[in-house]
């Protein structure tokens, strides 16, 4: 039998191991609706306890629902803009750089020194994907980014709910002040859900919500130089997996409290 890997994360850096995981089982469903070869494997050959994850169903759903409608506008943006660079802030073990191979010109993977250690353990990473040991709101970040003007792409998944407003306001500036041009993809949790709401998988470790934004036009209040686009809710997402979510989805109520992939241009 293979030795498995040990994976020793805690706090906010432990969230990626859930998202993982949730990713892998559900692409090892026979009616899957994202299939991430990559996390089926890492998940296969890692020593970690995913027993709060397997029953965290909320948490499962809406790393699926997000993959669904996240991996959709990407696709779109790269398929429009062939020699774009993607910068994929606090990216975990995120595998979207292998599902979009072949549709950008250079791809940047970014989050702290301890997961990025972790990420290294699985995913090698030297162009046209690199691996950027740093936080989002260290502006140095952007020394290492070869960029000449490209269209930019930005994605932001499951960090700000994490952040105070300070620190986003932090993250934007340093885009807003590198980068002539900039297309962002921001998830966002309403400020119901991240004062209410915690995440069974990750009970007991240190990782807490703490910040959450009403909409897109409420984010653009907040930040510095960006326009918001249009908000897409993960309940777009939930309509793919659960078709009642066809009917209920389309509840106000609902829609408002949902995360949501708010799209930001500079």
């Amino acid at each position: 039998m293979d030795k498995k890997t040990k994976a020793s994360v805690q706090g906010v850096p432990e969230t990626m191991l859930q998202t993982l995981y949730a990713r892998a089982k559900e692409s090892q469903k026979k009616d899957h609706h994202i299939y991430d070869e990559k996390a089926v494997d890492i998940v296969a050959s890692l020593d970690y306890d995913f027993s709060k994850a397997d029953t965290d169903t909320a948490m499962s759903n809406g790393v699926v629902a997000r993959t669904i409608i996240l991996d959709k506008l990407v696709g779109e943006f790269l398929n429009k803009n062939k020699n774009a660079i993607v910068v994929n802030i606090a990216c975990g073990l995120d595998t979207r750089c292998y599902r979009m191979k072949g549709k950008y010109s250079r791809w940047y993977n970014i989050d702290l020194p301890e997961t990025m250690h972790v990420r290294g353990m699985f995913m090698e990473e030297n162009g046209p994907v690199y691996q950027i040991a740093k936080s989002a709101m260290d502006s140095s970040y952007v020394e290492d980014i070869e960029y000449n003007g490209e269209p930019v792409l930005v994605i932001i998944e499951g960090l700000t709910m994490y952040l105070n407003e300070d620190d986003v306001k932090q993250m934007f500036d340093i885009i807003h002040e590198n980068f002539a041009t900039a297309h962002v993809l921001v998830e966002t949790m309403s400020p119901f859900m991240a004062k209410h709401i915690k995440e069974k998988s990750i009970e007991g470790s240190s990782a807490k919500f703490t910040w959450g934004v009403k909409n897109g036009k409420a984010l653009q209040d907040v930040i510095a130089g960006f326009r918001n686009i249009e908000d897409v809710s993960l309940v777009e997402g939930m309509k793919v997996m659960i078709p009642i979510y066809k009917i209920i989805g389309n509840i106000p109520a609902v829609k408002n409290i949902s995360n949501k992939i708010c799209v930001m241009d500079k």
